[in-house]
């Protein structure tokens, strides 16, 4: 019998493990989206209407095998399917709400440099 031995995973800084599971364009606004309540994927491109829907399905896949989000299936016709975050992706929420409130603090340091910028919504949790 064979003993497999796993590779050790080596991060240097540990918003490195962080961004494994969050980075890229979509899943930071994704996992926002979902801080205050549950949604439906035609809410989601609703709300991100720069995604596309395989995108979205690929991102929020990749967050339920990470357990960051959760789906729940509703035996229906049509069927209806619901995501949001697990216990494990609540635990997201401050630093969720950290990096809109940067964001938010980015775009009026910008705006009273002459820029012309809309932001849609503030986050208000």
């Amino acid at each position: 019998m064979e003993v497999q031995l796993l590779e050790t995973k080596t991060y240097h800084i540990g918003v490195e493990a962080t961004m494994e599971i969050i980075g890229g364009k979509w899943k930071s606004i994704i996992l926002c989206h979902l801080r205050t309540q549950t949604m439906r994927t035609s809410e989601l491109e609703r709300a991100i209407p720069q995604i596309s829907q395989k995108m979205l399905v690929q991102q929020l896949r990749e967050l339920e095998a990470a357990n960051i989000v959760t789906r729940k299936v509703y035996q229906q016709v049509p069927p209806r399917v619901e995501y949001g975050l697990s216990d494990y992706g609540r635990s997201l929420s401050v630093v969720l709400h950290e990096l809109c409130v940067w964001g938010e603090d980015n775009i009026d340091r910008r705006r009273a440099a002459g820029e012309e910028i809309a932001l849609l919504h503030r986050d208000d949790l």
